[in-house]
């Protein structure tokens, strides 16, 4: 089978199918788009999320943090503490894992959550190393936010730009051959942005109908997800989907295509008055545009170009 998540039908026909929804306790449950689950327990929602981190060579522990936190604030609930696991290769050194734990004791604390436990193991069954983070939120004021929320007539936005995790693990993979010093390390800045805490807990406040943010598949991967969750149809500006010129340049170096570059740190978000919500993501410092509003069926470009569902994340290409 190829490298990457599974596709959506075969996420939904060997996986998905198969659960069994038996306990009155639990209210939201795994679904495409859906990255979530809510249980009640005892009055309040506990949102869970986890997510591996499988591609990247540094930054690891932030990553780590981060995108698992993402999945939370998705849902407009605040990110409490991390259950961390980590698998690491034979050849790791004490010096390696120290490095790591203090990165991500930054991260957490960065974030504003706890590591509250998790599993440390060394395997020969990994070359590198990998971890799985598990976060444990609280529901926001409004409640939880679904991917399911979307409205015909909302407008959608994202905030920062596309590719931005992409391009921080591509820079692992060049030299100062085909790239500057400068261009590399503005490449690998971009981990510092992979939060969508900030931005997730402020929209699910202010009017957000859905979010959704944009992790393997890239923007264009993301935004079929909501629409798939949502039943209702997107049509997308392309135009107005912001790509740095550090990320255009690694991704013309590697043929692939920015927009569907895993996208860790861009989330987006639906909601009836889009203008008013961007200038208020800007007041707090959080670059934000419209690309898109809901209307029809499916998922297209403005020119009716139709956009295809999410495959293999382009990074996989360079990855493998």
């Amino acid at each position: 089978m190829r490298i990457g998540k599974l596709t959506n039908e075969q996420l939904d026909r060997l996986i998905l199918s198969k659960l069994k929804h038996t306990r009155k306790e639990v209210v939201m449950y795994p679904g495409i788009g859906v990255d979530c689950t809510a249980v009640d327990v005892g009055g309040r929602l506990a949102v869970l999320s986890s997510d591996p981190i499988t591609a990247a060579k540094t930054r690891i522990g932030s990553l780590s943090v981060n995108v698992c936190c993402n999945d939370a604030a998705a849902s407009g609930a605040e990110p409490l503490g991390l259950m961390v696991t980590l698998l690491l290769p034979p050849d790791i050194t004490e010096k390696d894992i120290d490095e790591l734990m203090d990165e991500f004791v930054e991260a957490a604390a960065n974030a504003n959550v706890d590591i509250i436990g998790g599993h440390t193991e060394i395997t020969n069954s990994v070359s590198r190393i990998i971890t799985c983070t598990t976060v444990i939120a609280r529901e926001g004021k409004r409640g939880i936010i679904s991917p399911a929320g979307m409205c015909a007539g909302d407008q959608l936005i994202m905030t920062k730009h596309a590719g931005l995790e992409g391009a921080n693990i591509l820079a692992d993979y060049v030299s100062t051959e085909f790239f500057t010093d400068d261009e590399l390390s503005t490449a690998h800045s971009f981990a510092a942005q992979t939060s969508v805490v900030r931005e997730g807990l402020f929209a699910a406040d202010n009017g957000a109908t859905a979010m959704h943010d944009a992790t393997e598949g890239g923007i264009l991967g993301a935004v079929w997800e909501l629409a798939e969750a949502s039943g209702n149809g997107l049509v997308i500006d392309k135009e107005a989907i912001y790509v740095h010129p550090v990320t255009e340049k690694l991704c013309r170096h590697f043929s692939l295509d920015p927009l569907r570059l895993v996208s860790s740190g861009c989330m987006l978000i639906t909601c009836p008055n889009g203008q008013n919500m961007v200038q208020a993501l800007n007041s707090l410092g959080i670059p934000a545009r419209i690309i898109g509003h809901a209307e029809g069926e499916g998922v297209r470009l403005s020119d009716g170009t139709p956009v295809e569902p999410p495959d293999a994340d382009e990074i996989y290409k360079v990855v493998e």
